[in-house]
């Protein structure tokens, strides 16, 4: 259960959107924002004062001033906010569920609004997942060079002993994937899906490097 939320009938039917490309939130995910347009302080400000849900979702098309949206996004919740000597946001938005875009809604409001259909994903405020069936193995065999070939570092420690889904989704929301790539592990349906479609990006990377990249033997 999902901050209180049980069904997907629980959830807002409207809620504010924040569209960020290269940007990944799941469900149960953390996702650290820095708020600082106009715009959206205002959407922060208006949170706060409801439910404090936002949806996070990539763009596709369009113009420069309204580009279009993908057609799935993860809603949040801000769970920690704090306010900078400047006049920024600093918070945290804890995922609670996906959502399909049902239909983009006119607003007085700077920021856009949609009606979200959470139905699809009622199954992302049941719990986390306990990855029955992860080749955790595998996928650190597909972490190891993934990482080495970007020069990226993480606490293996921390990174063994993490519960399946925890790392799984930590990884695809952190790792420097492109827009389409987040966009397909999000909309992955469940948590072994989104886990062999991480480990296949990572070796088609690492078959990339070895492609593009040959090594001189010595």
């Amino acid at each position: 259960m999902a901050h209180g939320y049980i069904r997907a009938g629980d959830l807002p039917q409207v809620i504010p959107i924040f569209p960020l490309d290269g940007v990944l939130l799941l469900p149960r995910g953390q996702l650290p924002l820095n708020i600082f347009e106009p715009r959206y302080l205002n959407m922060i400000d208006d949170a706060m004062a409801g439910d404090r849900m936002i949806g996070m979702i990539q763009t596709q098309g369009g113009s420069p001033e309204a580009p279009g949206l993908v057609s799935v996004g993860c809603a949040g919740r801000i769970t920690s906010f704090a306010e900078s000597s400047d006049g920024r946001y600093l918070i945290t938005l804890t995922g609670v569920a996906r959502f399909s875009v049902l239909a983009e809604l006119p607003s007085q409001a700077p920021y856009r609004q949609v009606r979200a259909g959470f139905q699809p994903f009622e199954g992302d405020l049941s719990g986390p997942d306990d990855g029955e069936g992860f080749d955790r193995e595998g996928f650190f065999d597909a972490l190891r060079p993934y990482l080495d070939r970007r020069m990226l570092e993480i606490d293996w420690e921390t990174a063994e002993d993490a519960p399946t889904e925890a790392l799984i989704n930590s990884l695809s929301m952190a790792l420097p994937f492109e827009p389409a790539e987040k966009q397909l592990l999000l909309e992955q349906p469940g948590l072994i899906d989104r886990a062999d479609c991480l480990t296949a990006l990572m070796r088609i990377d690492a078959a990339e490097a070895d492609d593009d990249e040959p090594r001189s033997v010595q």
